[in-house]
């Protein structure tokens, strides 16, 4: 089983670096046979994965309905869309390479959960900021896809990359989209950034807090000292007594 959770992060790796390469060399997706073939295999593989965790639970048909979600994002639909020759839009069609990644992001959550531990609060915290790490990237991909053709503040990817992580801190930028696309996607960010950097102030103050004593526990620990302390000094005294006799 673990071998199979650590396939499908491997084969998203993979994913991720053929479409960074073709974004970043201005090639279309559906011109490049090479990433539709590995985008096939790469989903067959995840369908593969849902079914053989299927195999070992107890409540196959139940776990089956519970991973009807995860089962549906593995379907190759750019494979589907190229073979029959289906009109959807290009930004559509780009947004659809990254929905194979959700399986991924699951399998990720069940592989850190696996492994956590007495350090469960390092792991989340973790988790968190791959979650952001991984929407700031995708989302500046995309972006720099809508936005270069048409928008002459978007020159290269960085200036993209650039805008997403001053969209997600909610600082303002001076880059401007003019897409429908790009406004989508700066809505979305600075959502996610008002929504998750609370939670990292919350996460770290809590954690701080449980690994700091409470003032109650000190109160018990100076209670249980201070009988011996008086309990000590009556003894000192009759030693002192029984010398001086």
């Amino acid at each position: 089983m673990q071998m199979m959770h650590l396939g499908v992060i491997i084969l998203s790796i993979l994913l991720i670096t053929l479409i960074t390469l073709d974004t970043l060399r201005n090639v279309s997706f559906l011109a490049d046979s090479t990433y539709l073939r590995v985008q096939f295999w790469c989903c067959l593989f995840f369908i593969a994965d849902v079914f053989v965790e299927m195999s070992f639970a107890p409540k196959k048909w139940k776990y089956l309905w519970h991973h009807t979600l995860f089962l549906l994002i593995s379907i190759p639909y750019l494979n589907i869309i190229h073979h029959f020759n289906i009109p959807v839009d290009a930004h559509i069609q780009y947004m659809l390479r990254f929905v194979p990644m959700i399986r991924t992001a699951y399998v990720f959550t069940i592989v850190t959960g696996a492994t956590a531990s007495a350090r469960w609060a390092k792991n989340m915290l973790i988790t968190y900021m791959i979650v952001l790490i991984v929407a700031v990237y995708f989302c500046s991909l995309s972006f720099f896809v809508s936005e270069n053709p048409v928008n002459p503040q978007v020159p290269d990817y960085w200036s993209s990359l650039l805008w997403s992580i001053m969209s997600l801190t909610t600082a303002g930028s001076s880059i401007h989209a003019v897409t429908m696309t790009g406004r989508v996607l700066g809505v979305l960010l600075s959502a996610m950034g008002l929504i998750f950097f609370p939670i990292f102030t919350v996460f770290l103050t809590d954690s701080y807090s449980n690994q700091m004593p409470s003032q109650s526990d000190t109160d018990d620990a100076t209670s249980q000292t201070s009988p011996q302390s008086s309990a000590s000094a009556p003894v000192s005294g009759n030693q002192s007594d029984n010398q001086a006799n």
